[in-house]
């Protein structure tokens, strides 16, 4: 099992079994806290606790300092023992306590229970297998390992039913379930409890904290709320700045990613090296170049850029499916993947990268119209329209139009109806075949929230279906480079502040994440900061998808998934149809990545 995952950790590896033989606790280490031996996993404490944990606790120095208060006594400097120290002191209730991104088990050896966990928002990846008949549970940071111990590896097919006609990565009604029958996920913000030894063991999985999207501060006014905030990312940043092997971020020349470049170069040492990493691609209407190289100029970076191309992408593809495991929505994923992997060849290990704040604060361009519903819903009407204008000034194509209008007053018709255009998009999928169809169509496995402010959908993006899905997508791409991605707009109480202020910190004067863009403007270029256009880390998949390579590869899914039963064969006689990474309906891009995922 740790041989499947040695790229997560190839500094070392370390094997734990109880005196009973019935528990067993295996690991791989990436050293970045405390590189001596004494950082060494599975790690004991008091002679009753074990752990086996991946990940940061970014505050373990001010935690280590509370608990030495209370008289607890580490012989290490990482924080992996706070961990434990933690746990012994408050048991469950330590995850309250944490700033951090993790993934852990721990074995209670006077109780005969093992407690798991995952950090708030999925950063760090916890699948499990569980056989009541066998009384054996199994966990892993990644399925190869759950494989690898005999796991059966079958498909889910309401899952791959999903992706097939609506691209969907994730259940949204539904966070456990796994493209894999047999495999779960331990949602984000929930732990685990398994006691194998009473007499109707089963793990029980309990939510241990949430965000509020109800409650909102009064009357403050912008300059109070942007210094809090600013207060709050800085102590985010200055955390995850702890490290003792070389850091470094990933830098696209969007906001999200030069705050934290931004913030980092505030904060740091001006001797202490640290390095950016850049995807570009020369000639694509959507390459970010210029921005990089403005950043770049702006802070005297050290700036590495990669240029992915179409035969690289269709040299790696199965080595990118081989450490994502599940399928994935776009070729953007890969873009990632290079970059990591520039990051670890310069002597990186650990990158800060801006992921989240578009959930949070209200970044993508479809939270518009959400916005100006809720302004409508309120009798609002003149700052909606004020609003539109703006955006539309910003050179935002607005589709609004009286359906807007019946969505704002009727929520929960409107959620409705998108579930009715789901189906729809469903049922119209010309090329499945009817047995597939017919078998794994389930009105059940569409979902959509009732939104009737923004604060509805950011929370759904943020807490249950898509923030998620990119988290996975990092931590692999970091992870198969053996390199470390610690994302600063994921500070629990960064997010949680940013959920408290009314929906006008967010987007305000046609511009979305307003609340950063304010609270940058001093420190980034304005031309960074107010950025009128939105750019997804897009590489140029549809040129990639004109290559012959890539187009083999596709043509061979195709007939992969006409032997399995899942595409008629009349899809073998249609031409390769290229389209962009965030066009709809892309079917030849799902073809691809389900085939391989088989």
């Amino acid at each position: 099992m740790t041989d499947a995952i040695q790229h997560r950790g190839p500094e070392a590896a370390g094997f734990w079994c109880n005196t009973k033989g019935t528990v067993g606790f295996g690991h791989r280490r990436l050293s970045i806290i405390d590189l001596s031996y004494l950082g060494s996993q599975p790690m004991h404490y008091l002679q009753r606790y074990t752990i086996s944990y991946n990940g940061e606790i970014y505050n373990y120095l001010e935690l280590r300092e509370e608990l030495v208060k209370k008289g607890y006594r580490f012989t290490t400097h990482c924080d992996t023992e706070v961990v434990l120290a933690a746990y012994a002191c408050y048991g469950k209730g330590c995850l309250e306590y944490f700033d951090g991104m993790f993934a852990f088990a721990i074995w209670d050896d006077q109780e005969q229970t093992l407690f798991c966990a995952r950090d708030r928002f999925g950063e760090k990846p916890f699948y499990y297998n569980y056989s009541s008949q066998q009384n054996k549970f199994v966990f892993s940071s990644e399925m190869k390992s759950l494989w690898a111990a005999g796991i059966n590896r079958k498909m889910d097919n309401g899952m791959l039913f999903n992706y097939l006609t609506l691209g969907w990565v994730q259940h949204p009604a539904d966070q456990q379930r796994t493209f894999f029958e047999d495999i779960f996920s331990l949602p984000p913000s929930h732990y685990l409890v398994f006691k194998p030894e009473t007499e109707m063991p089963f793990p029980d999985v309990s939510r241990y904290w949430d965000t509020d999207k109800e409650t909102t501060v009064g009357n403050c006014s912008e300059r109070t709320v942007q210094e809090k905030f600013f207060e709050i990312f800085e102590t985010s940043v200055r955390r995850r700045l702890r490290s003792d092997v070389a850091l470094g971020s990933g830098i696209s020349g969007g906001l999200d990613s030069s705050s934290i470049v931004a913030m980092a170069d505030k904060l740091l040492d001006k001797a202490r090296s640290y390095k950016c990493f850049s995807a570009v691609f020369p000639g694509f209407e959507k390459d970010e170049t210029k921005h990089v190289d403005q950043m770049v100029a702006q802070f005297g970076l050290e700036n590495f850029k990669v240029t992915p191309m179409a035969d690289g992408f269709a040299d790696d593809f199965e080595r990118l499916i081989y450490h994502q495991e599940e399928p994935f929505q776009s070729s953007s994923i890969y873009a990632q993947y290079k970059v990591y992997a520039a990051a670890k060849q310069n002597g990186v290990t650990v990158i800060l990268d801006g992921q989240g704040a578009d959930e949070t604060i209200g970044g993508y361009t479809k939270y518009y119209h959400w916005y100006w519903q809720e302004l409508l819903a309120k009798g609002l009407w003149s700052r909606a329209w004020n609003e539109i204008d703006y955006a539309r000034k910003n050179g935002q194509a607005v589709d609004w139009n009286w359906k807007n209008y019946i969505a704002a007053f009727m929520p929960k018709l409107a959620a409705n109806q998108l579930r009715r255009i789901s189906y729809k998009n469903q049922v119209s999928h010309p090329e499945l075949c009817s047995d597939f169809f017919s078998v794994y169509y389930n009105k059940t496995n569409t979902f959509k929230p009732t939104v009737s402010k923004l604060n509805d959908i950011l929370y759904f993006n943020t807490m249950q279906f898509g923030l998620e899905e990119l988290l996975r997508y990092a931590d692999r791409n970091s992870m198969a480079h053996s390199a470390e991605v610690r994302l600063p707009f994921l500070n629990h109480e960064l997010v949680q502040f940013v959920f408290s202020l009314p929906s006008e910190f967010k987007i305000k004067n046609g511009f979305t994440k307003y609340l950063l863009r304010a609270g940058m403007k001093d420190l980034l270029p304005a031309s960074i900061v107010w950025r009128k256009d939105k750019v997804g880390f897009e590489p140029p998949q549809r040129q990639w998808m004109n290559n012959k390579r890539v187009q083999e590869l596709i043509l061979e899914s195709r007939k992969k998934l006409v032997k399995n039963g899942i595409l008629k064969v009349g899809v073998l006689r249609l031409p390769v149809r290229p389209l962009g990474a965030h066009d709809q309906d892309n079917f030849d891009w799902r073809y691809l990545c389900a085939a391989h995922c088989l």
